[in-house]
């Protein structure tokens, strides 16, 4: 299990410089980045080994090949975590995350591993282990990633939170209030998987984002047109108060393993 009060143990490449400052707020994502359409993950493949360019494309494969054939941890660091740190590097921002998710994909990274990648690992890779939730996790083990995410400032990580995992896992508690989160930061809702299916006539979410635009508006702030298209989407068509259960919700306060414990009165992590 990872101490955050013991980071000073952690291998010099999970401290390196990408973390924003606490109570620092990252540019909202452009409309493209906001929920990437990847497909399957065999099709995402092919369209890498169609657009990258070489050498970016043999380092590429080989990152894959040396995942698939040495999965799991050996030493301090996996050689498929030392790929992720270099993904950006090689392959350039553009396809960075859909590397990192292959990568980890080919390295059959369970719940553990992936929360060891998650908390020890920059803004970059925490947010394609997010990315890679829906491909390797089928159950709700790791939520705990999610919810760390949605206490952060860092908008692109808050994008790639609210994708189709947690669409699928978090109970309706948290996912009104990861909604809330996106419009108070300015993450665009088409960030939001399964938006519209899990707004539908939820009664309480629409009285939240009452309440919310009708304190910007007491404050003199404007509204984000966001809200208003989310509230039209609570009054869908649907059995009063009906909210789409998420798929085998994990019962509160349980972790992962490898997930850090937060105690009472312990302060929230790198991000918040």
């Amino acid at each position: 299990m990872i101490d955050r009060h013991t980071t000073a143990a952690v291998p010099a490449r999970s401290r390196r410089g990408t973390t924003p400052a606490p109570g620092a707020t990252s540019s909202a994502p452009a409309p493209e980045e906001a929920r990437p359409t990847w497909g399957t993950p065999d099709a995402l493949r092919h369209r890498l080994e169609s657009e990258l360019p070489e050498p970016a494309r043999a380092w590429f494969l080989k990152a894959l090949d040396e995942a698939a054939a040495h999965p799991g941890t050996h030493g301090p660091v996996s050689t498929w975590e030392l790929r992720l740190a270099e993904a950006g590097r090689r392959c350039g921002r553009r396809h960075a995350d859909a590397v990192r998710m292959l990568i980890l994909r080919a390295a059959r990274a369970d719940p553990a591993a992936l929360c060891r990648v998650y908390f020890q690992g920059t803004a970059d890779e925490r947010r394609a282990v997010l990315r890679a939730l829906p491909y390797l996790v089928s159950g709700p083990d790791a939520l705990p990633l999610v919810e760390d995410a949605l206490r952060t400032n860092d908008t692109r990580l808050l994008a790639a939170a609210v994708g189709p995992y947690a669409a699928r896992h978090l109970d309706a508690h948290g996912w009104r209030h990861a909604v809330l989160k996106c419009l108070f930061t300015g993450v665009p809702v088409d960030a939001v998987a399964d938006l519209a299916g899990r707004a539908r006539a939820d009664a309480e979410l629409a009285r939240m984002l009452a309440d919310h635009a009708a304190e910007r508006t007491a404050a003199g702030r404007p509204v984000p047109s966001d809200l208003h298209r989310v509230l039209a989407l609570t009054d869908s068509a649907g059995p009063a108060g009906a909210v789409p259960p998420p798929h085998g919700t994990r019962p509160h306060g349980t972790h992962p393993p490898g997930a850090p414990s937060h105690g009472a009165g312990h302060p929230h992590g790198k991000e918040s």
